[in-house]
């Protein structure tokens, strides 16, 4: 999972990259709340409105969004983001051994 988060449109201004993480504040990790463009190169990402994964949710798959347009927001508005991730890959994933 990799995602690099724009404070303008167009993929300027400030860039912060996250890989393999879910990100509850991007306040804590020294980015603003305004994110206007994304470019989402590995997985699919969920971005939401309020820090803890809260508010309005945006689904970023694989893709370039060079507008908040694009992610039919209202306002370039994100303050943290998580990973969709599939269960069955994972430990305590959806299938049992048997």
């Amino acid at each position: 999972h990799k995602i690099h988060l724009f404070e303008n449109a167009g993929y300027a201004g400030r860039k912060m990259e996250i890989v393999d993480d879910d990100v509850p504040s991007l306040w804590a990790h020294g980015f603003q709340d305004r994110v206007a463009s994304a470019k989402a190169l590995n997985g699919t990402w969920v971005g939401y409105e309020y820090p803890g994964y809260r508010g309005r949710q945006y689904v970023f798959e694989k893709g370039e969004y060079r507008h908040w347009n694009e992610w039919d927001a209202n306002q370039p508005l994100i303050q943290s983001v998580r990973r969709v991730r599939d269960q069955q890959w994972h430990q305590r994933g959806a299938f049992e051994n048997s």
